[in-house]
């Protein structure tokens, strides 16, 4: 499957970006504050466009166009689905398939694979104390640095929503 044009739409809104002078700009996700990373200064969470982790190889001083930051977004997006695709054992519908890449490619692919949220999905009878539910399980990604985020917990909810009702506002 592959992610639909809605879902690249929210995905761009949920995610955000930082602009400076009409270009998208490296900033420290790891704050929450949007705002760019003065004189090209390095730092853990540098991001540039919408939510690409900026690997140790990688150069954005210059900024990148909005072609730039989408097409970026999409490479990335592409690996998810990858990974998605693999771990999968059950047909989704669209509007779940969204989601699902919405979600994963907010919580990275190491921690989708080991998740709960997969194994409800791949396994409807399966069961767990922690998170009784599919919908517990995948809410319960709503924290940042140990503690509950509302802007995660609005993200946790809009994904859900378009998960199990296709709504995609």
């Amino acid at each position: 499957m592959k992610i639909s044009e809605n879902a690249i739409n929210a995905l761009k809104e949920l995610e955000g970006t930082v602009k400076k002078d009409g270009l998208h700009v490296i900033y420290d996700d790891s704050t929450g504050q949007f705002v760019p990373v003065e004189n090209g200064q390095r730092v853990s969470g540098a991001t540039i466009g919408y939510g690409h982790l900026i690997l140790p190889d990688e150069s954005f001083e210059g900024g990148l166009t909005e072609a730039q930051a989408t097409n970026l977004l999409l490479a990335d997006i592409k690996k998810t689905e990858e990974v998605i695709n693999k771990a999968l054992t059950v047909h989704l519908n669209q509007n779940q398939y969204d989601a699902l890449v919405i979600l994963v490619y907010n919580i990275g692919e190491k921690n989708f694979l080991r998740s709960t949220v997969l194994k409800y999905i791949n396994n409807p009878n399966f069961f767990s104390k922690s998170y009784p539910n599919l919908k517990s399980a995948w809410l319960a990604w709503n924290k940042y640095r140990g503690r509950v985020s509302k802007g995660l917990t609005y993200r946790r909810n809009y994904e859900w929503r378009l998960f199990y009702n296709g709504i995609y506002d």
